[in-house]
């Protein structure tokens, strides 16, 4: 089957590796200078479906109490607990890779693969993950949540492009394979 849609993990990460806090705070973020002026509004432009476990719903249902901020985009939010949909998203039961397989044959935008890492670990296990877009931030955290966590994937990336956003370095891959 050949993909037309490309998936794409597209975040921050502090330079040891990690997504959030252990208990999901993003404190280490906030503030840092280049934070607002990254490659989001126009990569943001480039894809209409999103996909999401679970707990990075929860927090970013905290960080934006006041107004669902992908309004416009297809929403789909994996959760073994969670099920129907509201406004805004579709939870989602079924084996994500399999789902994520049917949405890349569809015509569309890319996919953004917004979080976490147990999301990402079975799509590596797959190779569905086409390009990785990675904002390192200048602080190392020592423990919280990995990006990637341990698996059985081996996936060989190309090196695209490398930004320097202020505090903040960007680095784009595509996966060769």
């Amino acid at each position: 089957m050949s993909k037309q849609r490309k998936t794409v993990f597209y975040g921050a990460i502090s330079l040891d590796g990690y997504l959030a806090r252990k208990n999901h705070l993003l404190d280490w973020l906030i503030g840092t200078e280049g934070e607002n002026d990254t490659s989001y509004p126009e990569f943001y432009e480039t894809v209409d479906t999103l996909i999401m476990g679970r707990k990075t719903y929860e927090q970013m249902l905290l960080l934006s109490p006041e107004e669902f901020p992908y309004k416009g985009k297809k929403c789909y939010v994996f959760s073994r607990t969670l099920t129907g949909s509201t406004e805004f998203v579709t939870f989602v039961n079924s084996d994500l890779a399999n789902f994520v397989k049917s949405l890349t044959s569809q015509t569309g935008k890319r996919i953004w693969i917004v979080g976490g890492g147990e999301v990402l670990k079975p799509l590596l296990e797959e190779k569905l993950v086409d390009e990785f877009i990675i904002q390192l931030t200048p602080v190392i955290i020592g423990n919280g949540i990995p990006l990637f966590v341990p698996g059985d994937y081996e996936n060989k990336l190309l090196l695209k492009d490398v930004k320097q956003y202020h505090q903040f370095v960007e680095v784009h891959y595509e996966q060769t394979e």
